[in-house]
């Protein structure tokens, strides 16, 4: 399974629940079956743009509002590996310089941390 086909089905789950819709109800109003509502949150469903477009129009909310990953609840420790895949998807943009940089200032941030933890 792909992190981000995880990553768009967990969205699609935490949407709906906001809403306090069901699988059945998203089916229903997206034209598409409840099963397939259902591999789409596992993350096993490889869906198309369409698709996805009429999940988020059932669901009323913006595709920007959709694809921020502001939202996630770092706090729950089954989130984690999301945040994760969220950041490894942020430096894959950047070129080699900038990871770099990056990855001094979270290493000199983690030694921080882990000194006032003494």
């Amino acid at each position: 399974m792909s992190d981000f086909l995880k990553l768009v089905g967990d969205k699609v789950r935490l949407h709906r629940k906001e809403r306090g819709l069901t699988q059945e109800e998203v089916a229903e109003m997206s034209d598409l079956q409840t099963s397939y509502i259902g591999g789409i949150e596992r993350g096993e469903r490889n869906i198309s743009l369409l698709t996805l477009e009429k999940i988020i129009k059932s669901l009323n909310i913006s595709p920007e509002s959709f694809f921020s990953f502001k939202d996630i609840d770092i706090s729950d420790k089954s989130n984690v590996d999301q945040v994760i895949t969220i950041h490894k998807n942020l430096l894959q943009s950047r070129n080699i310089e900038e990871i770099k940089s990056i990855h001094n200032i979270t290493k000199d941030i983690l030694t921080l941390i882990d000194s006032q933890k003494k």
